[in-house]
């Protein structure tokens, strides 16, 4: 299969790309700075430079390709800035127009596989109860735009090609700004996590998220969830992560917390058990960590090495 893939150097890509080559796959990749496409052309990608919003350009670099894989964001590199005026501004563009011109790029060239990037945690929360593809939506300003990113996937579909969402839970790995702040904060007994101890966080690691998206490249049009075979508690969540530290129990802030992140702190404070029983019934695919117990080790271990 000829796979055209943007966001091929984040943390998702840069390990889809290898696992595509080595299936069989002809992949074509973006790589916004020469360095950047050296190393996808070392991993054995052909790498292209792209405007995402030039129309006539991406019509042309998609051409003669059977599927286009896009995992392009623009998120912020820290907590601090996660709060900030505008800085979810060039994310939200990104998958609003961005997307847009690559679904209509991939229709009017006739690829027939589109797969769309998205946010698993734009679910209402469901205290106890498995969360499915089904449950009712209620994302945050921040991320309100991967509703629009999922609308050019269904674009896709309804031109009578195979447009695939992954709704992709939160994400963990050696390389993720998040883990380190995190890491940091639970070596000084401090997880500042909004939310019930009891909540449950949804989670997949960098790795899980790639082999699951070339899962992708082989189930029916229609949205999936991608996360991990056991969603933790709060709690458990932090507690795991410091035991692979070599850490104390850490302190979790107070529920009022939450209400001074606004929108985002209210999302981060839900409980979600998201169930990926669909895309695993769909595909075969089956996560390396069947939950952060398992996960963290190895995370720590990247954090340290």
């Amino acid at each position: 299969m000829r796979v055209f893939i943007t966001g091929a150097t984040g943390v998702v890509g840069r390990r889809l790309v290898p696992l595509l080559v080595r299936a069989g796959h002809q992949v074509t990749a973006v790589g916004r700075a020469p360095e950047k496409r050296a190393a996808l052309e070392r991993q054995g990608a052909a790498a292209v430079a792209l405007d995402l919003f030039a129309p006539e350009a991406v019509r042309a670099a998609v051409r003669g390709h059977d599927a286009v894989v896009n995992l392009a964001t623009h998120i912020p590199h820290s907590f601090v800035r996660m709060l900030l005026p505008g800085a979810w501004r060039e994310n939200d563009r990104i998958r609003r127009d961005g997307s847009a011109v690559l679904a209509g790029a991939a229709i009017a060239e006739g690829v027939p596989r589109f797969v769309q990037e998205s946010f698993a945690p734009i679910y209402e929360a469901g205290g106890d109860r498995w969360i499915d593809e089904e449950w009712p939506v209620r994302p945050a300003k921040y991320n309100r735009s991967s509703l629009d990113a999922e609308r050019s996937a269904r674009r896709v579909t309804a031109e009578g090609g195979a447009g695939v969402v992954l709704r992709f839970a939160g994400f963990y790995g050696p390389d993720a700004f998040h883990v380190r702040e995190l890491a940091r904060m639970i070596r000084r007994g401090r997880a500042p996590l909004p939310g019930s101890p009891a909540g449950f966080i949804s989670s997949i690691s960098h790795d899980d998220a790639a082999t699951a998206t070339l899962a992708a490249l082989g189930v029916p049009a229609g949205t999936y969830n991608v996360g991990d075979d056991e969603p933790v508690r709060r709690r458990e969540f932090v507690d795991a992560l410091a035991a692979a530290l070599g850490a104390g129990p850490p302190r979790l802030p107070p529920a009022w917390v939450a209400r001074l992140g606004g929108s985002l702190g209210e999302l981060i404070a839900r409980s979600q058990r998201i169930s990926n029983r669909k895309l695993r019934g769909a595909s075969g695919w089956v996560p390396k960590y069947p939950s952060v117990r398992e996960g963290w080790r190895a995370a720590v271990d990247g954090l340290e090495a």
